[in-house]
This record gives C-alpha cells, structure tokens and sequence, in this order.
C-alpha cells in the first residue's frame, strides 16, 4: 500500500490511453488500464538500460498494490513498449532486444494468474516469455513396468534424434555415482522445490522414499527450445497431474497383451527378486485400470507385438515414411526499430517508428501476428509471427506480409 508518484496520478486524471508511454526521472514507465485496476510498468534505469519493474494501482480505492511477480521477469533492455493485449495479458516489446527476446507478456488475469492468487492471498501478475513459432505437443506415455513403453521410446528416438527430447526431471535427493546435474537430474533443495511447486512451476511431482520428484514447466519448455518434441515418461497419477495442467499434450497408454505376458517379460529380466515381481504385478493391475478407465489418456497401445505397437505409435504421432525428421529452420527475423509505437488491430499488432528521419528512409513497418498464441506463465507463449508490412496500406485488410 501507499500514494501513487504525483505524475502518475497526474497523467490518470488526464486519461491517458492503454499503453501511453511516460519519461519520468526515474525512467521509462507505461501505463495500461485493465478493469479498475491500472498497471505501472516502470523502467528504473541502470546507466544505458531499463530494468522493468511493475506495480499496481486500485482506482476504487485509490490506493498502490505491490503484487507477487511470478515468473523470470526480462532481463534489462534499452527500454520498452507497452500495450493491453486482451484483458487477461500486457505486451511489452522491449527495444533493442534480440531475435528470441523482444517480445513479453505480462498476465493479469489468465487461469494461472486467478489460481495463484488463491494460493497465495496476495494481488499476482505473472511473466511469460514470446517464442515466435509454434512447438509440437509433448508426449506423454505411461504404462506398467514391463510392458515396453521404454523400448518404444528408445526406438523413437533413434528413428528421430533431431525430432525427440527427453525433458530432465528435478530431484531432492543427491547425486548417486557418475550422475551429473542437469543431465541425469536437476538436483535441487527441498525447500527450493517445494515453493516452485506452490508457483505452479510443476507440471507433476511425487514423493520417493522421502525425497521429491517432478517434471517442471520449464524443463518440457527447453525441449521446445531446442526445435523438439518433448516426450515424458511417466506414471499414471503423473500423467493425471499434466493431464490437468495447462499443457497441452497427447496422452499415450501402453498396455500388455495380458497380464500373464507381462508376468513372463519380468521375470524374464532376471532384475528384480520374486517381492519385487509380485509388486510390480500388483501395481501394474492398478495402473492397467487407470489407464482403460480414467479419461486421461488420449490412445490406449497393446503391445502384444512391438514391432506392430510401433507402427502404431508413429501413425498417432502423424510419423509416416515422408516424415521429414529435420527440425523446422527459425523464422527470419526482422530489425524492429528502437523507437517505436504500438497500434492494435483486431489481433495484429503495429509496430511503427517513432524517428522521421527512419520513416523517410523506410517503406515498412512491422506486424506482430498474436491471433495464435498458445501457452503462458509458468512457461512460455508461443506463437507469435511477425512480419514487415507498407505504412501505405490502411486498415486491417491492408495488412500482407511483403515477400
């Protein structure tokens, strides 16, 4: 709580429009409205950069709220732009960014936020990083120990290496032998997890013998980073908890063709000792139900012959012998202008400079394509498209990429 800075209050009583940008002593600041609520987004400057920072003020009862910030705020930039996407998420452009990093989002209202703020008590709003393209679904595949699930994926990945990754889990526990971190595990303290998994930075955890495991939202977004398909292989409560997370993912069970098959194929690793055999029987029964009745999972496989279960598998991951198994090349990027303004029509945003000198000497303007975005906080939004475009042709039906 406290008093809003005399110029901010003076610029609100003025009715600034969404987005309106101000020079204050202390930096850049913008000022996006979104219901009674009015968003400061203020840069405090760093000798050449801006560090952005956001606060917010109640007009029905004219007083400051400094909310919770989840997520990893941008890293500071030249300066920034600001404008109401829709009324649940901000943009901020930042200037002189680079090609992976120049578009934000900063929630106020998503699904995310509204949880969070149950969870916590507290005002929230939310960072979410722009990726310009789209990532293909993760994969989630479960099944019973024994049934193969391991083997199909060991085949997938090596029919397609540059299409496939496997997203490293975090652990509580410590390193074991050889194991390194981020590679076998992110090993991590326990109080450390645990305030990640109170974020709603997991999509699934459990606890092992007194030690947490879990996949977090970010560990399936460095996959997508990397131009991969994440696969998860989890258990079925797992896939449970993704199934109710806002990834969006195809659900893949694995079944044997009975369970007196599956009860040779253990016993025929010679792994475990007959305890050991009897559980996994008795767990894979319980996991056999789950998986048939449940509703989470999207394809049910019986793996009575592998090579058959493959073919299958491949044909609902639309993987066919024209597949190209390349990873898609990044989009060609544009060099925005450092300073800029932003316009909004329909969901296209358009970034024009604000220098006459470079408006004499450019034919183009730039076009953010927000119309398919997908994702958000705790991990990225992807789908953005931007593209140059003539200053010349007016209205929403004027706007055509330039080849």
């Amino acid at each position: 709580m406290g008093e809003a800075p005399a110029f901010f209050l003076d610029e609100l009583h003025k009715g600034v429009p969404n987005g309106f940008d101000l020079k204050s002593n202390g930096g850049e600041t913008a000022i996006v409205v979104v219901g009674n609520k009015t968003y400061l987004i203020g840069g405090s400057t760093n000798e050449s950069t801006f560090s952005i920072r956001v606060q917010t003020f109640d007009q029905s009862s004219g007083e400051w709220v400094y909310p919770t910030v989840l997520g990893t705020a941008p890293k500071p930039s030249k300066g920034f732009s600001a404008m109401l996407l829709n009324e649940d998420r901000i943009l901020v452009i930042k200037k002189g960014s680079t090609p992976d990093d120049f578009a934000w989002f900063l929630e106020v209202d998503t699904q995310y936020v509204r949880q969070q703020k149950k969870i916590l008590g507290t005002e929230v709003v939310a960072w979410s990083k722009g990726v310009r393209g789209k990532a293909e679904k993760p994969v989630v595949i479960s099944g019973p120990s024994g049934v193969g699930k391991g083997t199909l994926i060991s085949m997938l990945m090596k029919e397609f290496p540059s299409m496939f990754g496997f997203s490293v889990s975090h652990t509580t526990r410590a390193p074991r032998g050889m194991e390194k971190d981020g590679i076998h595990y992110h090993f991590t303290e326990r109080s450390l997890m645990e305030k990640e998994i109170q974020d709603g930075k997991f999509l699934e955890f459990a606890c092992v013998h007194g030690n947490l495991y879990g996949t977090s939202v970010e560990a399936v977004e460095v996959v997508a980073d990397e131009g991969k398909r994440c696969i998860l292989d989890i258990d079925v409560q797992g896939a449970g908890s993704v199934r109710a997370s806002s990834l969006e993912a195809i659900f893949v069970f694995v079944c044997p063709p009975s369970m007196d098959e599956l009860e040779k194929r253990l016993r025929a690793r010679g792994t475990e000792t007959e305890e050991q055999v009897l559980k996994r029987l008795r767990n894979a029964k319980v996991e056999i139900e789950q998986g048939q009745s449940s509703g989470i999972f999207d394809h049910i496989l019986y793996n009575d012959d592998l090579k058959e279960c493959y073919k299958s598998l491949k044909k609902l991951l639309g993987l066919d012998e024209s597949t190209n198994a390349a990873p898609e090349t990044a989009p060609k990027w544009v060099d925005l202008p450092v300073d800029h303004s932003l316009s909004k029509i329909d969901q296209k945003i358009v970034i024009s400079s604000r220098t006459p000198e470079l408006e004499k000497g450019s034919k183009d303007m730039f076009v953010l394509d927000v119309s398919s975005l997908k994702g958000g906080a705790p991990g990225r939004t992807r789908g953005l498209n931007i593209y140059a475009t003539s200053p010349f042709l007016d209205g929403l039906n004027g706007i055509h990429e330039l080849s």
